[in-house]
């Protein structure tokens, strides 16, 4: 009873704010999930639940995203399924987000095709999971991109600049590029943007905090998505973090 008191609570004492509920039964997990949204999404109400049927005490609210940790169950567990399907029904306005100690192909497939927008694998860094959440909170869909040797025969055209691409993705007989960028594709400067852009910083603090002008930000972030073909720069932030060899350089 005393999660469901502290849950109305916190809804009343909020009501103006969209909110994103994360639902975990592993305590201290939960809490320092909690706390990083809560410092890195500020426009947001975070709610924090135990279980699923802790969501019959929500009024009707702004829910915009609810992510929920699976653990180590397959997708198809009963257990999930159900999970799944309460949320459904019970916030059909909001995005769904899972969390999963599973990081394999199989399993993000699968809950990507029961309607979760955001697969994060808990194997992924806090910046990379931040970037996907900001993704999906956007109206986009996160999952950790496959990885799947180029086919013998294949032809793409890799534009200058660009490294070379390492893997090809499939999707729907169309093969697109997928990279493996390393830190080393950068410059000094397009790294030290990069560092900024990770802490979700928009294109005026960035000039001031490197001291450039912010056409010269706007030059380096255009550069940053070239060379690892991102159409912005949340997806841009999510290549590099996932195949960079190192660690950007603090700003």
């Amino acid at each position: 009873m005393d999660d469901i008191a502290n849950l109305r609570e916190t809804i009343n004492g909020s009501q103006a704010l969209p909110m994103i509920v994360i639902i975990g039964d592993q305590v201290l997990a939960r809490t320092c999930i909690v706390n990083i949204l809560k410092r890195e999404l500020t426009g947001f109400e975070i709610v924090e639940v135990t279980t699923t049927s802790d969501l019959g005490w929500l009024p009707e609210r702004n829910v915009r995203l609810i992510a929920f940790d699976i653990g180590d169950k397959q997708i198809a567990d009963p257990s999930v399924e159900d999970r799944l399907k309460l949320l459904e029904e019970a916030v059909p306005n909001a995005f769904i987000a899972m969390l999963s100690n599973r990081d394999d192909e199989t399993t993000a497939s699968a809950a990507m095709q029961r309607g979760v927008r955001g697969f994060f694998p808990t194997s992924i860094a806090v910046e990379v999971a931040l970037a996907g959440l900001r993704l999906v909170l956007a109206g986009g869909v996160y999952r950790p991109l496959p990885i799947i040797r180029q086919n013998e025969g294949t032809s793409l055209k890799v534009p200058a600049g660009a490294p070379k691409p390492s893997v090809v993705h499939k999707l729907n007989g169309h093969a697109r590029i997928m990279l493996k960028p390393t830190m080393a594709d950068l410059t000094p400067r397009e790294r030290q943007v990069l560092a900024a852009l990770k802490l979700g910083l928009p294109n005026k603090l960035i000039a001031v905090k490197l001291n450039l002008s912010e056409n010269t930000v706007k030059m380096h972030i255009r550069h940053i998505m070239r060379k690892c073909y991102a159409r912005n720069r949340t997806e841009a932030v999510l290549r590099w973090s996932g195949g960079s060899n190192g660690r950007a350089p603090s700003v």
